[in-house]
């Protein structure tokens, strides 16, 4: 089949390797890819092309080498007539989808003869929408997976085609749940693909009426609310590793919570302190702090613009943390 890969993000970098892997092995045939624009980033705003944009130019390297053409790269701002005119000149036979961060319309999809697949990190109907993982971890769910279903012009609502479930072991980051989910999908792919070639898998139709969604992520949704349990704040502190991270102020000062859970019962209580306030230190729990209900064992933080510390040297340099107030 000739292929055309939609994506953006990390998580979508294996799969599409696995599937230049393919293309080296003359199963199939990979066109090029559809990614988001290039984008200002760091300190200076230098453009930069997204995570699978990057990729494809150095597998298109491997490619050159091995007298094969390189990776056609799109990266439109909208998917317009010009870019349906482009992708149509390709010719592509299917599209393969993961983390592009568009919804495709009937006039897109019906380019590729055999219509096109979309990798989602959760157990649809369950989490449709852009972040999945993290939603998955606040909710502190004890299993997620992966689904690759049909590609239809609303959002991840097409009919599933593979679902994989696994373990979540309650101490996953949104990070490193990430980088497994991706790992996994890439090996998903090479037989799917060939079942779909051989016109050997059906899709089965999503419980529409058991769906729930999440939503987009933003840098106001670290800010973390004292009022709350330890446990919905370790929650939070997991959900939103590596971004935005789990933040708070101490006086003016930005600083994130990079680790944390809730201490065992009564370890640490303070009686009517208030949420927020930095109790103390505990040898195996950290720096503790009283939350709205139960105490926080942190033993990970950093200020703004500062190296992340663990909890003995972070309070080296911050002598008056123990007795402040955060928030």
């Amino acid at each position: 089949m000739r292929i055309l890969y939609a994506g953006s993000s990390d998580i979508a970098v294996p799969a599409l390797e696995t599937l230049v892997s393919l293309a080296l092995t003359g199963a199939h045939e990979v066109l090029g890819i559809v990614s988001n624009p290039d984008s200002p980033r760091g300190r200076h705003g230098i453009p930069e092309p997204t995570a699978v944009s990057a990729a494809a130019g150095l597998l298109s390297e491997t490619l050159k080498a091995k007298g094969m053409p390189p990776l056609v790269q799109i990266k439109p701002e909208t998917l317009s007539a010009e870019v349906r005119e482009q992708v149509a000149a390709l010719q592509p036979d299917l599209l393969v989808s993961f983390a592009y961060g568009r919804i495709f319309g009937p006039r897109f999809l019906g380019i590729f003869p055999q219509g096109g697949i979309n990798i989602h990190p959760s157990l649809l109907p369950r989490y449709r929408g852009p972040t999945p993982i993290q939603a998955a971890i606040l909710a502190g769910d004890r299993e997620t997976g992966i689904t690759i279903q049909t590609l239809v012009p609303e959002m991840d609502a097409g009919d599933i085609l593979v679902q994989e479930r696994f373990p979540l072991h309650g101490s996953e980051t949104a990070g490193e749940l990430s980088a497994a989910v991706a790992r996994k999908a890439a090996l998903l792919l090479p037989d799917l693909l060939h079942r779909l070639a051989q016109g050997a898998l059906r899709g089965r139709p999503q419980a529409h009426e058991q769906a729930s969604f999440c939503s987009l992520i933003r840098k106001a949704d670290g800010c973390i609310d004292w009022s709350q349990s330890a446990a919905a704040i370790a929650l939070r502190i997991r959900a939103f590793t590596p971004w935005p991270l789990a933040w708070t102020l101490q006086g003016e000062q930005y600083l994130s919570i990079l680790e944390g859970k809730p201490v065992p019962d009564g370890q640490g209580s303070h009686a009517n302190a208030t949420p927020g306030t930095v109790l103390g230190i505990d040898p195996q729990e950290g720096i503790l702090i009283q939350t709205g209900a139960g105490i926080l064992g942190v033993t990970r933080l950093q200020y703004r613009s500062k190296k992340a510390l663990a909890w003995r040297v972070f309070l080296n340099g911050a002598r008056n943390f123990i007795g402040s107030s955060l928030g």
